[in-house]
């Protein structure tokens, strides 16, 4: 069944693993267009799914990703390409880290669930702060998202995103569970420095209690990390990431020297 989030890796080239892309507050599966389409190019299937629903936000998103990893799964006749990396942005970053910090004996991630939907590595883009709240006008909200001037269109020309979202104040226990995250599987987390919404010493904090990650910060991005100015070295990080997982995170391209 055709999925609009879907995109494929390019006719003729082996697909090197599958990525599942959930947005944030009031974003769509369109916000994600042209990074899912950069990710397909590099031959990796991608699906990008709707955010997780405002209600019952951990087990929703639990159901989404089963629901589109056995989707991808039943269209391969080897089953999933991996490996299975998911990618967050704001409220879908925090769900995300939320919900692999889950305990594995709770009815949420029952056996059979979690062997679905379980990743091989995760990205965590714009992870919000706690408390951070932002009411204003719709051209102040595109400040805080982006100041790339093709995102900014895709966002006010598409009549699902829904306006005024940042200023929906995330469940204290989810920011909470998402930064107590110390799952054993490889993260990238990315943040621009010029996110008015993120922390970037909570972010730190974080990060170097995960066994295995690795932060990024992009010089002059704002919230949307994945879609602002820098979208292409962003891209080309999260490329990098994929790469060095079908690696055992070994990277293929070290500097041995360097004056710049």
């Amino acid at each position: 069944m055709t999925h609009t989030g879907d995109h494929h890796a390019p006719e003729g080239l082996r697909t090197r693993g599958t990525v599942i892309v959930v947005p944030g507050r009031g974003e769509t599966r369109a916000t994600y267009a042209r990074l899912g389409a950069r990710l397909a190019y590099d031959a990796y299937r991608v699906r990008v799914v709707d955010p997780p629903p405002a209600t019952s936000v951990l087990t929703g998103l639990a159901a989404q990703l089963t629901e589109a990893v056995e989707g991808i799964a039943a269209e391969q006749q080897e089953g999933l390409p991996r490996p299975l990396v998911l990618v967050g942005a704001d409220l879908g970053a925090a769900a995300l880290s939320a919900l692999l910090a889950t305990p594995l004996a709770t009815p949420l991630a029952t056996a059979p669930l979690h062997d679905v939907w379980w990743p091989d590595g995760v990205v965590l883009a714009g992870l919000p702060a706690t408390g951070t709240r932002q009411d204003a006008s719709w051209e102040d909200e595109l400040d805080v998202r982006t100041s790339c001037p093709t995102h900014r269109g895709v966002l006010t020309g598409d009549e699902q995103v829904r306006r005024g979202a940042l200023a929906t104040v995330l469940p204290q226990d989810l920011l909470d569970a998402a930064y107590a995250n110390t799952t054993g599987i490889p993260h990238l987390l990315l943040t621009g420095d010029a996110d008015p919404l993120a922390d970037l010493g909570a972010i730190t904090a974080a990060a170097k209690t995960l066994p295995k990650a690795r932060l990024a910060v992009v010089r002059g991005a704002h919230h949307d990390v994945l879609n602002d100015l820098q979208h292409r070295s962003v891209a080309a990080e999260i490329v990098t990431f994929l790469e060095a997982l079908r690696e055992n995170l070994v990277p293929a391209v070290t500097v041995e020297t360097t004056t710049w």
